[in-house]
């Protein structure tokens, strides 16, 4: 069992921003996720892609954004629980208890959504038996592409993901990239260089075809890609990678007894608390009159929220807003020096 003042759900910026505006305040936050990395629909979208309404920042790519928010909360060592999704939340005395998918078990008189429209889960491949390949043949995020070097790969997608993965693979492994179009999404740059590389014979590439049928016996030894006009193809295959973008899942947050307007939730604007107490909700999850979808928005609901948490995680105390630029206790937990 994790004790803690603040669950956090959701490390996309709107959360990470939240971690750090609880830790200034003084408390301890969790942070779980069901992607298997921080930084959310910015680092799995648009890692590359730039963006333009930061405060402060005239451009920054989503990665970008992400590594300065995470080196933001560096200093209050929180915990992070990635592949995880929640499962179950219960009332346990004046405390929230949380299972998660790996049954992990949390005790909080705080959480705070901020999960996106919902979990983000990878878009599969739909053809017979190639769930049983996943984490072994099949994979939709690479975590070691080491396992990759000198085998026969191919990759299925048209975006950023499927292209920057094709030519970084390219350099120790066989790689066939697969795109049921002609054209690509990703960006112009790594699209001509894809090209280069098929035309030099580096990089097979098979467009406007889509995977038939996977072939092997515990592994996979080859694949079949059927064309749009009905041809079908064998490829030698070791490993197959998908990129098909994310899906956006509410699943067992629909059974948390939350004031659900179609797919958000509804907050009072004070400090962003649903109808549950003790559960506030912020980022594109929550709604209420004039909502904007923005990171910035999202920065703002997060630090009234983290507020909203203190009267629970601290019902003894009052707490007392303070400045970074002239509070000692502040600079203290940021671990700034005078």
């Amino acid at each position: 069992m994790i004790n803690t003042d603040v669950l956090v759900i959701g490390a996309g910026p709107t959360g990470l921003f939240c971690a750090h505006q609880l830790g200034l305040i003084g408390l301890k936050c969790e942070v779980v996720d069901n992607l298997d990395k921080l930084g959310g629909q910015c680092i799995e979208l648009y890692p590359d892609k730039p963006i333009y309404d930061i405060p402060g920042i005239p451009e920054c790519t989503g990665e970008e954004l992400t590594n300065q928010l995470i080196k933001q909360i560096k200093p209050f060592k929180t915990n992070f629980h990635l592949n995880e999704r929640v499962e179950e939340v219960t009332k346990k005395d004046d405390k929230w208890l949380i299972i998660t998918s790996k049954k992990k078990q949390f005790l909080t008189p705080n959480i705070v959504i901020a999960g996106g429209v919902g979990s983000f889960e990878p878009r599969k491949f739909s053809v017979k038996d190639s769930e049983i390949y996943e984490d072994k043949s099949i994979f939709y995020s690479i975590k070691d592409k080491s396992i990759f070097q000198g085998k026969d790969i191919s990759i299925f997608g048209g975006g950023d993901s499927a292209l920057d993965w094709a030519i970084e693979l390219s350099k120790s492994s066989n790689v066939k990239l697969i795109h049921r179009r002609d054209e690509f999404r990703g960006a112009e740059a790594s699209v001509k260089k894809v090209k280069e590389l098929a035309k030099n014979g580096i990089i097979e590439l098979h467009t406007q075809y889509q995977l038939d049928s996977v072939e092997g016996n515990g592994s996979i030894n080859s694949i079949n890609i059927k064309h749009e006009e009905g041809n079908i193809k064998t490829l030698k295959t070791n490993f197959l990678l998908g990129f098909f973008g994310l899906i956006m899942k509410l699943g067992p947050i629909t059974n948390w007894g939350l004031n659900f307007d179609k797919k958000t939730i509804k907050v009072n604007t004070e400090n962003f608390e649903t109808n549950q107490k003790g559960i506030f909700a912020i980022g594109d999850i929550c709604t209420y009159p004039g909502k904007l979808k923005l990171i910035l928005s999202g920065f703002h609901e997060g630090a009234l929220a983290a507020r909203g948490c203190f009267k629970y995680a601290r019902p003894d105390e009052k707490y007392r807003f303070e400045f970074t630029t002239t509070s000692k206790s502040l600079k203290n937990r940021l671990g700034v020096k005078e």
